[in-house]
């Protein structure tokens, strides 16, 4: 079998391709570029699972970032566990082929408990006193050790939040470099946020991503570089494109003024109880997942949405069958939304009840996907002297409140989930032995069979 790296540089689409990312530009125009048609809904895990199973969503069982977990009547994002994904990976095909075949995983998601061989993911320690501490945790355990002792701790705070930069991702990039140095796996999967940050917060807007761009197309050289340099396959692919949104669209706070959300107060601040609630969304992205626990509500619920600004489709249960979603996990109704808008999880009226969580970042206690965590209050008037202060507190071992993010969904500039329109915001497959101009998001699973074989 052919040693193969697989980056995956998120966000990475035909239209950010250009005078910022010289060196990507040069090396993609000697390979073979596909368009990938993407999976729905276009987030990370959805794509991911179906890259690395062939599979849909319907399948997979990996209907978005997160879902309601119906037994426990609880909505559950960034889960961490490969059990979840409900198909068989591409390592545990080629090791039946190949008995000697190994991978290394470097942080791609679903990345704990996992068949890989080696694996490197975010794993922060929530610590007794409130605070949260960076980390990640690997396979073999021993591996997250070495790995920091050479390079130090994972960035965490720059991976997500309104600190979120390059760090990390030249961190994972170094990671993986040492990860083939020491074990020398055939195929080596990695992940390279940097470039979803920047454009979730300013959309395509060349003046200010232009460094981001740059930043990624340097790390992309230097680790390209070193894997060519052994004779190593290459294969570079996106999830999904940003485009532009200006239209964020409140779906439970709609709920709510009909009567159908509940909610909790808790020392004056309100929690959503999805296990009582008539009707509940959970957002993530352009995507959201509509769970109908009153039946007798389904066709209201539908002619809502199908009149609300901003969604372009509602999915029923045959139209979740046509999208391959067709999951028990998948809610009774699918709203997509338009090339302008987004779903915010928002489910208060009053922001001054709004749960403590609602200003921090807390990716997984938030009832759906908050971009806005990317970006600092712009309210805040001195926000070194604010944040260091909070710093000083969770260093001193008191307990603190990290609320530095606004509740203003308007600042978010970019988004992803749905289908776009145009080709040049659809994600990309390159490699040397690329198989046409457009392929499917299952495709992509056999294009790399295809590579390592």
């Amino acid at each position: 079998m052919k040693k193969t790296v697989v980056i995956n540089v998120v966000a990475l689409s035909s239209r950010v391709i250009g005078e910022h990312t010289p060196f990507l530009k040069k090396w993609i125009e000697k390979g073979k570029k596909s368009i990938v048609e993407p999976v729905l809904p276009a987030v990370t895990c959805s794509a991911q699972s179906t890259y690395l199973t062939g599979k849909m969503p319907s399948e997979t069982g990996v209907v978005g970032n997160g879902w309601y977990f119906r037994d426990e009547c609880e909505i559950k994002f960034w889960r961490q566990s490969n059990h979840l994904v409900q198909a068989e990976k591409i390592w545990d095909l080629l090791r039946k082929e190949d008995p000697s075949f190994t991978v290394a995983n470097m942080f791609w998601w679903y990345n704990m408990y996992s068949s890989v061989d080696f694996a490197v993911t975010p794993r922060p320690l929530y610590l007794q006193d409130g605070r949260k501490m960076p980390d990640c945790h690997s396979q073999p355990m021993e591996l997250r050790d070495r790995l920091q002792k050479e390079l130090g701790t994972f960035p965490l705070f720059s991976f997500w939040g309104p600190k979120a930069n390059i760090e990390s991702t030249r961190w994972i990039a170094n990671a993986s470099k040492k990860v083939d140095e020491w074990y020398n796996p055939t195929l080596n999967l990695i992940y390279l946020p940097h470039l979803d940050y920047g454009l979730q917060k300013y959309g395509i807007d060349f003046e200010k991503i232009g460094p981001l761009l740059k930043e990624i197309d340097s790390v992309c050289e230097d680790l390209i570089g070193y894997f060519e340099a052994q004779g190593t396959e290459v294969i570079l692919l996106s999830e999904y494109g940003i485009t532009n949104v200006n239209h964020p669209i409140h779906l439970n706070r709609i709920f709510r003024e009909k009567g159908w959300i509940q909610v909790k107060d808790e020392l004056g601040k309100e929690t959503l109880d999805a296990g009582t609630s008539r009707v509940f969304a959970i957002a993530d992205h352009q995507v959201a997942h509509i769970h109908v626990n009153d039946s007798s509500l389904f066709a209201e619920v539908k002619a809502l949405l199908e009149s609300t600004s901003g969604i372009q489709l509602v999915l029923d249960e045959q139209g979740k069958t046509d999208h391959g979603l067709a999951h028990e996990r998948a809610g009774e109704l699918v709203a997509v939304a338009d090339s302008d808008s987004w779903f915010t999880y928002y489910f208060w009226l009053d922001d001054a009840k709004a749960p403590d969580y609602a200003r921090c970042v807390d990716i997984h206690r938030k009832p759906g996907y908050d971009p806005v965590e990317l970006i600092l209050d712009p309210a805040i008037k001195i926000p070194l002297l604010t944040v260091g202060a909070k710093v000083l507190k969770k260093k001193l071992g008191f307990r603190y409140l990290m609320d530095v993010i606004p509740l203003d969904a308007k600042l978010v500039k970019g988004a992803h989930g749905r289908i776009p329109e145009s080709d040049l915001d659809k994600p990309i497959f390159v490699s040397s032995k690329s198989s046409g101009s457009t392929i499917e998001p299952t495709a992509v699973f056999g294009e790399i069979l295809k590579v390592i074989r």
